[in-house]
């Protein structure tokens, strides 16, 4: 995109902008137009604009569609976007100027009137999709099936392997396996296939099952590394411009996002940050790659046994010192010199007294016109890496300043001295800034440079350096320089890398190992560094034999198998030319070298004479001063020039006195040869600077006043006597009045002491920490070679370093299982997407690409001691094992399984990894038949033994139903006798009282009259209890003020004087029911009425029964009160209430997040794209990710995204009728922030009604009520009434609805991350971890956690009443609430049911701890206005209302103290 302001002059932010717009009805292809257009204009504005140049039919609709062919997608502009916006967001080479050969263009199309077109996501794809229609109609015919294994091409040849790799190459499929190797072809070009969806698209998935990646290598080894329990790394092997730099980076940054499982302890951000740090300073552009490493690093990351991060260790090899100064034409030095010099502000530029590039010398062939804005985020990047790694901006400006000085070296000058023998140096502009960056004197600086010291037998000689001899001094002390810098930053890296446990405890660790070792090179001009790099590759070339054939061939002859041996390139020979003693190359150059009368021609004659026989050492003509050697990937040439200097490359005495006299106490660190000593010695130093500075200032003010120490005898006094000295001193002024001094006053002695304490204890244990990295196997401090006048014995060369390094990287390699990196350069000119047949076969036939198809084709991946297959296929094996081939034989036989696909060796079991993966899906389908069968049986058994309980009960019951039938018929028959002889008896009565009548006679009868009186019944507060005591409880409460104000309410009218039984037991019903008032989540559906009516018949007991009524009566009377003046208060503040509820429903209607998606800001280490404009994101530039499916874009796209996220569901739209049991759960809420409603509605039920009942989540209640409970619930739930149904059946409910989530309330996807954080050694560390990984969970899923945890909270402190702990709840919520996906191995699922119920009982135990110290402090601040209103009464009372005139102060003062007190307690009641 050109943008002018019209006067020709090309601006990024003018007013007009060029676009060029391509039309696809055009007649010939590619043809497009160039429009100007203003900043502002829309997509409208662009249609109209084009038509009108192209001469178009205007009355046709059209569309402008911008495409990202590269990135994979189109995309339509509607009518008010601004292409010109559209196009600052692609990337910079396609914003000045986007042909349609770029990818990133502007397309004019028809459209329809709804501005809708067809077209396909890829043009690859749209291409496939007409070749295949092609294929259908018969037109063409087939073309050949896509394998992503080349093990599965039907033919096997070199042909072959090429075309597949050239047909995925096309397709940008730049990954192929062979099996456990994967190909990688560099396309020279950044490819949108590295973002965190494709980490937790690979997460633990069977290699093989997905497209072939580099992170499915990286999750293959760290999972192998958890299951085998066995060290692991990946060897990366390839030319240089193969990418192998960028590939190492892609698996350090998923090995890393792998282990972050809940806790990140800081190291991964330090591996990440170390990446682009060591880049910066050991990569450089060269004709084969532009980001080539100029040195080998071993990358080990150790990890603990549940797959956490412990620690890494970073190794270097063979940094190339001479490209500082001096490279090929088309090369550049290293990356840190450019990034500097154009990235430094202008405030950098005079503190390190910068110039441009071409001003130096050691850069001065380097042109740098294109790259001026990379090169100036690079340095923003090395800012933000350097700060990841730990390193502190005085740190970064030491280092920047060692930097500058080395350039400056390139530009000192010599010429012949006018008088006398020697040279003279200069300039002086250049000397001094030398001797300012380094802070050494300026006359040591020029002898050194001059000069050269040596020892002779009685005396010391200073001899003048000849031109050629100066020249190599002032290079080797750049060179000496820059590589010590190199080691300190490696040693500072692996210092921050180191985990600190490991100085005090020993736990078990396993490892990764990533290994990015410089590439084999064939330059115009090869020297010593392409002789030490090509071994190097030799070397590896011959552990990649050895693993891949040697030991596999070995290993199937041992047990006897059927085999035909492959044959393959073997290099053995090429790597004894170069090591076998005692005429390999690299023993001859020692030996030269150490001869001081060699030369170069003489160590090339003895190289002839020693191997002219050898088939892998080419003779070369006579006067040619050079030789060849035939490597395993074709012949090179080597320049014998330098080899005997570079060899013995040492820090000169000279520099090395001259470093050591620096003012800079970081230079004197960079030139120790043992850091820990020099450490030590800072340490030292400063304690000894701090006293001398001390003793001198306390001189001096003594000598002002000598008045005020003429008692104090300080010669005395030892050192251990300081402290009393400053005690006296500060004693002695104070006594004689005098005024303490400033600098004492700040610098006491005692302080000073504390401070060097503490600064010695903290970094002696740094030091500690340095030794512990010295120590360590993988590093050789012996390379810090440093020449002493002193010393005789003279340190290893160069060669012999390298190779015992390269000897220990090779037998830690040999100790773990490797996984393959076979990287290939797809053309040498690096253009993007060009694919050279001739480079890329003949790449193919030096690795022996085809010999390892082919074994690894015919091999067998999987091996298996008999004990091992036994122990994990027992399910499948008989019960018995009497002989385990002939069993094992049978089991694979009988699945069907080829014979040619598996063989019974002498001791193991070979398989193909196809057919181990049908065993594996075999054993799981068999696993889950048994537990299918367990569980059946399981539940037969408990229903058989309810139905034997259930029989007994009926029989029991229908036993007591015979027995009484039998009595009440008895008592009947004894009842009616009785009843007819008493009449019988009763009718002879009667008949002898008339006889008895009749023969006395008649006469007046009167009976006496009985007063009946009630006897005086004692009225009491009895008689006033209702017949409906409770009638008027159940009020319904739907606001959180009116329960702050209810809580108060019942706080004012509790009284603890002088209480009666009624009153102790309201009292304690009271203050228990406030407590649940402080603690309630929601207030929805809060009916507190049978609450207080449990509560109260808990507290009474059967004993006191008979109160009951009278408490509730009490409280009834109470709340009524309440009630009351609530109404009036509501009366008069309507308006307000309104408004609050119109805020809170529009707050309810807030949308979550763009579609679903739940993003954080993510620091981007490796560059990625963006998922929604493709454009790139550069590296340690902050984005935004989506946690739940790893969506990432830039902030300015967020309110652009149109997909809907992945990981969560669609909310359940207006009006749209869903049940409540097995339905995902963001369709069962309102709001990201809501919980379930029938959910809710439980939960609030067992709060109020159930938290006293004995084991109320372990106890199962009746099937039958629970199934008719959930029938009405998911009809209507809003009016089942809870209180017709047992406890236990609302319990199970509430665990059954969580089971039948489609996902669990802890996703899926974090299921793995809860079982890492379970692991992590500390109580603390779990807990940080597993509450950083609730935070991932969606707004849905947390709320409803964060409601459930906090009832099982409000369960667990009721737990003297329902016995049930938080153990016992985490037993019974973790598979409810974390389990893993159905897909995964039950056997190892029922592994993990400690680490769930670990998880699960930590967030129980951590709620509570936060649940009592929220009480405590609410309760401290009740006390506290309990006392300030005690207070303010008691003032109130003793006012004397009446005061005189004379006393207005005093009212006035009165007056103020109550406001204060009245402030006071609103501020109280506002906190709490």
């Amino acid at each position: 995109m050109n943008v002018t302001n019209g006067k020709a002059t090309s601006y990024r932010d003018e007013a007009v902008c060029t676009l060029q717009i391509y039309p696809r009805f055009a007649i010939k292809p590619g043809q497009g137009c160039i429009l100007r257009v203003p900043k502002e204009a829309t997509a409208t504005t662009v249609i109209k604009t084009a038509l009108a140049t192209l001469g178009m039919d205007t009355s046709k609709p059209y569309v402008l569609v911008e495409v990202q062919e590269y990135g994979g997608e189109e995309w339509v502009l509607q009518a008010s976007d601004q292409p010109v916006q559209r196009v600052l967001l692609w990337p910079r080479k396609a914003q000045d100027k986007h042909p349609q050969s770029d990818g990133y263009f502007f397309a004019l199309q028809e459209g329809s009137y709804d501005r809708s077109i067809q077209y396909d996501v890829m043009t690859s794809v749209r291409q496939e999709k007409v070749a295949q229609g092609l294929v259908n109609r018969g037109f063409v015919t087939q073309q050949p099936q896509e394998y992503d294994d080349l093990c599965n091409l039907p033919e096997l040849t070199e042909e072959s392997i090429l075309g597949t790799l050239r047909h995925r190459f096309h397709k940008q499929k730049i990954y192929t396996f062979a099996r456990n190797i994967l190909i990688a072809v560099n396309p020279f070009k950044f490819l949108p296939i590295y973002n965190p969806r494709y980490v937790k698209m690979y997460e633990n998935q069977t290699l093989g099952k997905l497209e072939p990646h580099v992170f499915a290598i990286a999750d293959a080894a760290f999972h192998t590394m958890l299951n085998k329990k066995v060290n692991q790394c990946i060897v990366i092997s390839g030319e240089s411009g193969s990418g192998k730099t960028q590939s190492a980076n892609f698996l350090i940054h998923c090995l890393t996002a792998l282990s972050q499982k809940g806790y990140s302890s800081g190291v991964e951000r330090t591996i990440l940050g170390a990446g682009p740090v060591l880049e910066a300073f050991g990569n450089a552009k060269t004709a084969y790659n532009n980001n080539s490493s100029r040195f080998g690093k071993f990358v080990q990351v150790n990890y603990l046994e549940s797959g956490v991060v412990r620690g890494a260790v970073v190794e270097k090899y063979l940094l190339e010192k001479c490209r500082l100064v001096s490279r090929g034409k088309t090369e550049r030095n290293y990356h840190v010199f450019y990034y500097l010099l154009i990235g430094a502000s202008e405030e950098e530029k005079d503190e390190f007294k910068l110039l441009c590039p071409e001003k130096y010398h050691y850069l001065r062939e380097v042109t740098l016109r294109t790259d001026q804005a990379e090169m100036k985020h690079e340095f923003r990047r090395l800012h933000q890496a350097m700060e990841m790694v730990g390193f502190l901006p005085p740190t970064k400006k030491q280092i920047f300043s060692v930097l500058s000085a080395i350039l400056y070296l390139g530009n000192v000058t010599y010429e012949p001295k006018v008088v006398g023998e020697g040279l003279k140096v200069g300039p002086e502009s250049v000397l001094s800034a030398i001797s300012d960056l380094l802070k050494v004197k300026v006359e040591l600086l020029v002898e050194a440079l001059t000069t050269r010291k040596s020892m002779t037998a009685n005396d010391r000689l200073i001899l003048p350096y000849s031109f050629s001899e100066a020249i190599t001094a002032r290079d080797s002390m750049a060179q000496s320089l820059y590589s010590a810098l190199f080691d300190w930053i490696v040693l500072r890296i692996n210092h921050a890398l180191l985990n600190k446990r490991d100085l005090e405890e020993s736990v078990p660790c396993l490892s990764i190992g990533v290994l990015d070792i410089f590439g084999f090179e064939d330059f115009k001009t090869n020297s010593f560094e392409q002789f030490c790099i090509n071994y190097a590759n030799e070397q590896l070339q011959y552990y990649c034999n050895q693993c891949i054939f040697k030991l596999e061939q070995e290993e199937y002859m041992a047990e006897g198998i059927t085999w035909h041996n492959i044959d393959y390139p073997d290099n053995t020979g090429c790597i004894s030319l170069f090591s076998k003693k005692p005429t390999g190359l690299l023993y001859l150059l020692d030996e030269e070298s150490n001869f001081p009368q060699a030369t170069d021609s003489t160590l090339l004659e003895k190289f002839k004479q020693q191997h002219q026989d050898n088939p892998f050492f080419v003779q070369t003509p006579v006067g040619e001063p050079a030789f060849v050697i035939r490597h395993f990937a074709g012949k090179v040439k080597y320049q014998i020039k330098d080899f005997r200097e570079k060899n013995t490359d040492h820090m000169r005495p000279d520099i090395v006195a001259l470093l050591r006299s620096s003012e800079c106490s970081y230079l004197r660190q960079l030139i120790g040869a043992n850091p820990a000593a020099v450490f030590r010695w800072g340490i030292l130093r400063a304690t000894i600077r701090t006293l001398a500075v001390f003793n001198e200032a306390g001189r001096r003010w003594a000598e002002k006043h000598p008045i005020f120490i003429s008692f104090l005898n300080i010669s005395d006094l030892g050192l251990g006597s300081i402290r009393e000295l400053h005690a006296k001193v500060l004693q002695s002024l104070k006594q004689f009045g005098g005024e303490v001094p400033q600098k004492l006053r700040l610098s006491t002695i005692s302080t000073v002491l504390n401070v060097i304490l503490l600064f010695s204890v903290q970094n002696l244990i740094d030091s500690h920490s340095l030794k512990f990295i010295m120590g360590l196997k993988q590093h050789n401090w012996a390379t810090r070679s440093l020449l002493h006048l002193h010393t005789k014995k003279k340190p290893p060369s160069i060669s012999a370093q390298f190779q015992a390094s390269l000897s220990k990287l090779l037998e830690t390699l040999r100790k773990a299982e490797p996984f393959f990196v076979r990287c290939i350069r797809s053309n040498g000119d690096k253009r993007e997407m060009h694919f050279d047949d001739a480079l890329v076969l003949q790449q193919l036939r030096y690795t022996g690409m085809l010999q390892t198809v082919r074994i690894r084709r015919s091999g067998y991946g999987a091996k298996f001691t008999f004990k091992e297959f036994t122990d994990q296929f027992r399910v499948l094996l008989p019960k018995e094992i009497s002989t385990p081939q002939q069993d094992i034989t049978n089991l694979l036989t009988k699945m069907g399984l080829p014979s040619s696909s598996f063989q019974i060796g002498r001791t193991k079991v070979f398989l193909k990894e196809s057919e181990r993966q049908i065993l594996q899906e075999a054993l799981h389908k068999e696993v889950m038949r048994s537990i299918i069968i367990l569980q059946r049986w399981f539940r037969a058994c408990l229903m058989r033994k309810q139905y034997l309980r259930e029989r007994e009960g009926i029989i029991t019951i229908q036993r007591s139903w015979r027995y009484l039938r039998q009595s009440y018929r008895s008592r009947a028959a004894i009842v009616i006798q009785a009843a007819w002889r008493r009449s019988k008896e009763r009718t002879e009565y009667l008949k002898k009282r008339e006889k008895l009548k009749a023969q006395i006679g008649s006469h007046s009868y009167s009976p006496r009259v009985k007063n009946c009186r009630n006897p005086t019944i004692k009225i009491s507060r009895a008689t006033r209890v209702q017949e409906k005591w409770n009638a008027s409880l159940d009020r319904e409460i739907t606001d959180s003020n009116e329960l702050r104000q209810l809580d108060e309410f019942l706080g004012n009218q509790v009284c603890v004087d002088e209480l009666s039984e009624t009153e102790k037991i309201f009292f304690l019903a009271t203050t228990q029911f406030r407590d649940t008032i402080k603690t309630m989540y929601s207030i929805s559906l809060l009916f507190f009425g049978k609450c207080y009516q449990t509560r109260v018949s808990s507290l009474a007991g059967l004993q006191k029964a008979l109160e009951v009524p009278l408490v509730i009566n009490l409280f009834q009377s109470v709340l009524d009160g309440f009630i009351r003046g609530e109404l009036k208060r509501l009366e008069t503040e309507p308006c307000k209430v309104k408004e609050r509820n119109r805020r809170k429903s529009k707050r309810d209607k807030c949308p979550d997040g763009p579609l679903g998606h739940l993003f954080s800001t993510y620091q981007v280490t490796i560059m990625q794209s963006c998922d929604q404009c493709s454009s790139y994101i550069w590296g340690m530039e902050k984005a935004f990710m989506c946690s739940s499916c790893k969506m990432v874009c830039h902030k300015k796209c967020l309110s652009k995204i149109t997909v809907n996220c992945t990981g969560q569901c669609d909310r359940k739209k207006e009006g749209e009728q869903t049940l409540h049991f097995s339905v995902p759960l963001c369709a069962l809420v309102r709001t990201a922030e809501s919980v379930p409603f029938v959910m809710e509605k439980m939960l609030v039920h067992v709060e109020m009604n159930g938290l006293y009942t004995e084991g109320i989540y372990r106890k199962c209640g009746s099937a039958c009520r629970a199934k008719e409970l959930r029938h009405i619930l998911e009809k209507d739930p809003q009016a089942v009434s809870l209180d017709n149904y047992p406890i236990h059946t609302i319990t199970g409910l509430v665990k059954l609805w969580l089971r039948e989530l489609p996902e669990p309330l802890i996703t899926y996807s974090l299921y793995n991350d809860f079982l890492y954080a379970a692991d992590l050694p500390e109580a603390s560390e779990r807990v940080r971890a597993i509450y950083r990984k609730l935070d991932e969970l969606p707004p849905s899923n947390f709320s409803t956690l964060e409601r459930l945890i906090f009832h099982l909270v409000k369960v667990a402190k009721e737990e003297t009443h329902n016995r049930m702990s938080a153990n016992a709840l985490a037993i019974v919520f973790a598979p409810c609430i974390l389990r893993c996906p159905d897909s995964s191995d039950p056997l190892l699922s029922m592994k993990d049911i400690n680490k769930t119920t670990l998880c699960v009982e930590i967030l129980i135990n951590e709620q509570t701890r936060c649940y009592n110290q929220k009480m405590e402090e609410i309760q401290q601040l009740e006390n506290v206005e309990a006392m300030a209103i005690n207070q303010l009464k008691l003032r109130r009372q003793n006012t004397i209302f009446e005061r005189p005139k004379l006393d207005s102060d005093v009212a006035s003062m009165e007056r103020e103290i109550e406001k204060n007190l009245l402030e006071r307690i609103r501020s109280i009641k506002k906190e709490k």
